[in-house]
């Protein structure tokens, strides 16, 4: 018998969203876990904006090839809520000064509330200033958290050290990204949440997954950071130590020789050559909901390479040649993510400080099946044009 549910837990969840609005301490809401008749739409994330001096809201609607942003009042954007949260989108995460809510429903219809109060809230009028059509500067790493200082990149007052600018960036821009999906995927929706990270170095991305997810989601992570330096395996261990964290470990290892189970996020960031691949197995192997690369050194590709001569003017230049490489190595990932359940994107990340690589593919998992076989056929037409008899991650998923 189905269950039906009153509107009170909506209406309570679009009070506490204009009231933030008013209030000027909305910071953001997503709506994600789509079912509506649009293929390629995944999310709609919304923020304040001021334009011309007026507060309105900024609706991106996140397509899986593209975006569009529309700004508008608050009552619209409240009747498109009213009429979107429980049919359309099934998760709502509304993020303001003083609180997050989320709103969701269980496959019967049944409306969930969950909600985290803050102790500590800004002023209307600080909060206004901080509102510009240009940029919102909204961290998703708060600098006074115990890691960085532990970590190197905070001195003993919580400021950002000079020379770790640039990793403090990265951080928040990884988080930024990691948050997006979990909401997208409906991981925040979980107790518990497992995490593989290879590569892990110096942890600093790793002990910010960790701490995101325990102090801001409020999820009991389990993460495990691999790297094949036992020197620096011994030093992170140590500092999860010091600072008394738990659901936190190192192991010493690499991607190809790691035996993981029930993982729900995998990441692997500046894998070599094949080593992304390998990852990615991994990733698609152990059911992952997201699987985050950053892939580097692309050298089993180039060799193959049989470009048509309509082509060698450009390609004999050395470094078109590796571009190439590298796109048409990244791009055949990224299709047998997608013929594996994923959503896949590619994009520009940060670039590392082993190199000067900047891209990531984010893959998450696909809520409903999809009929693959049109993928299949592009990826074997790609190798064909270019004449590949050979690319690692397919040959790891086609071994039992």
């Amino acid at each position: 018998m189905p269950v039906t549910h009153t509107s009170e837990e909506v209406q309570y969840f679009l009070d506490q969203y204009r009231q933030a609005f008013n209030s000027s301490l909305l910071q953001r809401l997503v709506l994600s876990k789509y079912q509506g008749d649009e293929a390629d739409l995944k999310r709609i994330s919304v923020r304040p904006v001021l334009i011309k001096n007026q507060l309105q809201l900024s609706f991106l609607y996140e397509y899986q090839t593209n975006h569009i942003t529309k700004n508008i009042g608050l009552n619209e954007s409240l009747n498109i809520l009213a009429k979107s949260l429980g049919s359309d989108f099934k998760n709502a995460h509304l993020v303001s000064e003083s609180a997050e809510i989320q709103l969701r429903f269980s496959k019967k219809g049944k409306a969930l509330l969950s909600e985290h109060r803050s102790t500590a809230t800004k002023t209307s009028s600080d909060a206004t200033t901080n509102l510009s059509h240009n940029r919102e500067k909204n961290r998703f790493v708060q600098q006074d958290r115990p890691y960085l200082a532990a970590l190197g990149v905070t001195d003993g007052r919580g400021q950002i050290i000079p020379a770790m600018s640039r990793k403090w960036k990265q951080i928040n821009k990884f988080i930024e990204i990691l948050s997006g999906a979990i909401e997208s995927t409906g991981l925040a929706d979980q107790q518990e949440v497992h995490i593989a990270d290879f590569g892990s170095g110096k942890a600093y991305l790793t002990f910010a997954v960790h701490d995101y997810l325990h102090n801001k989601l409020a999820i009991k992570p389990q993460v495990t950071g691999v790297e094949l330096r036992q020197g620096l395996v011994d030093l992170c261990n140590q500092t999860a130590a010091n600072l008394e964290l738990e659901g936190i470990k190192f192991e010493q290892g690499d991607v190809q020789h790691f035996a993981a189970q029930n993982i729900n996020i995998m990441i692997a960031l500046h894998a070599c050559d094949t080593a992304t691949d390998y990852a990615i197995n991994m990733g698609i192997r152990s059911d992952a909901d997201i699987i985050m690369c950053s892939p580097c050194c692309h050298k089993q590709i180039r060799p193959q390479l049989k470009s048509p001569s309509i082509l060698a003017p450009l390609l004999q230049h050395g470094i078109h040649l590796g571009q190439e490489a590298e796109m048409l190595t990244d791009g055949l990932r990224a299709l047998l993510l997608e013929a594996n359940g994923y959503d896949t994107q590619v994009f520009e990340f940060i670039s590392l400080e082993h190199t000067n690589k900047n891209k990531m593919i984010l893959a998450q998992k696909r809520q409903q099946p999809r009929d693959n076989s049109g993928v299949l056929t592009q990826i074997a037409e790609l190798k064909r044009f270019y004449g590949i008899q050979e690319h690692c991650l397919e040959q790891l998923l086609q071994a039992p």
